[in-house]
Formats: C-alpha cells, sequence, structure tokens
C-alpha cells in the first residue's frame, strides 16, 4: 500500500490526500485520510521571492513621486512637485507653484519622462 501511494502522488502531484482517498476507494481500498498523508511523497516548494528581492530586481525602474505645500514669508503658499529616482536617490524633477492644475501635474510627469509614451 505504500508503494501504491508513493507511486500515485508522484504521478499526480497537483492530488492532495484527499482526492488519492478517492480513487483508492473508486477500486475498493478503504484507507484513513491520515495513512494517505503519512505515505505520501512530500514536495519542497521553491520559496517565493521576498520583497526585499522585488525591490532589488526593480529599483532601476521606481520612482517617489510628492507634492507638498511651502509657505512663504509673505503668507502664500507654493505647491511643489518633486520625482524621486530609488536607484540613486537622486532628484529627477521637481517644479513649484501657486496655482496646481491636473494638466499642470501631467505635463510634469511628461517632462520627467519625455522617452516613454503616454
Amino acid at each position: 500500500m505504500r508503494d501504491l501511494i508513493r507511486r500515485m502522488s508522484i504521478a499526480n502531484q497537483t492530488w492532495g490526500a484527499p482526492h488519492i482517498v478517492g480513487e483508492l476507494r473508486k477500486i475498493g481500498i478503504d484507507l484513513a485520510m491520515s495513512t494517505i498523508e503519512k505515505y505520501m511523497v512530500r514536495r519542497r516548494k521553491p520559496p517565493s521571492p521576498t520583497w526585499r528581492a522585488f525591490l532589488k530586481n526593480h529599483v532601476k525602474d521606481t520612482v517617489a513621486i510628492d507634492f507638498f505645500v511651502v509657505p512663504t514669508v509673505r503668507n502664500q503658499i507654493l505647491f511643489v512637485f518633486l520625482i524621486l529616482a530609488h536607484e540613486r536617490r537622486r532628484i529627477l524633477h521637481f517644479n513649484v507653484t501657486a496655482n496646481p492644475t491636473a494638466e499642470w501635474t501631467a505635463q510634469q510627469i511628461v517632462e520627467a519622462f519625455p522617452w516613454n509614451d503616454v
């Protein structure tokens, strides 16, 4: 029985213990699920990549964008748009305006990444 369970689990890698129990019952073999689980071949799953690996692989393609306000001495508020590259922690683009609009913000993205098609 042990060899049969092992062969079934190797030949049908997507089958779990409940499926093997059902298949064995079809041919007249009635075993407990715990017995099947005990003798199934255990497959080691490859570890999934971590966030650290993901960030390391994609750091050259990631940027941080920030929009913040700066009060001036004359009690005005200026809006600063800033884009930082993560790879070298350098400023890619920045601009300041007193009246930001959606069009102005979109234009800042276009100016920061002129080689990309939108």
